[in-house]
């Protein structure tokens, strides 16, 4: 899982679709390839049943499901950033755990990476603003139009209060395109 040179291949399947999001604490991940997962399905929901206190809604999860593909996004990031990912996932509170899959990427490539899955949920909806950030992600790296239109069809909680995170992502962008200008 970590080939030489200290990077580590990272299969992002929910927020961290989106570039801003990712980059905000692993500044070292560079897109490598869009990928599936064979025989997952994307849930959502609450670790232990509390609500996420950064998102205020359920959060994305990959679960088997014969038959089922999750499409995401493979990230090249430096080992260094290997903690601030754990962190960023939750991993040292027990919200998610380290999973090793083998993702197909549309070259036909078969890529084994590090993701995440989230232990010990009940199911629920994610915040309008969790599912607008994923949708960002699978547009801005277009990921199958088929797979957008799923993504988009997710019900939400409808939770109108402020989103940290959301405010953070949102600067990054503006500020991506004033750099760019």
């Amino acid at each position: 899982m970590e080939p030489a040179g200290g990077c580590f291949l990272y299969y992002a399947y929910g927020s961290n679709l989106l570039r801003e999001r990712l980059l905000l604490s692993n500044p070292s991940a560079a897109l490598c390839a869009l990928a599936r997962l064979q025989d997952f399905k994307l849930e959502f929901g609450h670790h232990q049943g509390r609500t996420s206190s950064v998102w205020h809604g359920g959060t994305a999860t990959i679960v088997e499901s014969p038959g089922d593909e999750v499409w995401g996004i493979v990230w090249k990031m430096n080992t260094s950033n290997l903690s601030s990912l754990d962190k960023q996932e939750g991993v040292e509170d027990g919200i998610y755990v380290p999973i090793e899959v083998n993702v197909h990427t549309q070259a036909g490539k078969v890529l084994t990476c590090r993701s995440y899955q989230m232990k010990d949920y009940v199911c629920g909806p994610p915040s309008p603003q969790y599912k607008r950030v994923i949708c960002m992600g699978a547009k801005q790296n277009c990921l199958p139009a088929d797979y957008q239109k799923k993504l988009e069809a997710i019900e939400t909680n409808n939770y109108a209060g402020p989103v940290a995170i959301m405010e953070e992502i949102e600067a990054a962008i503006k500020a991506k395109k004033i750099n760019s200008a």
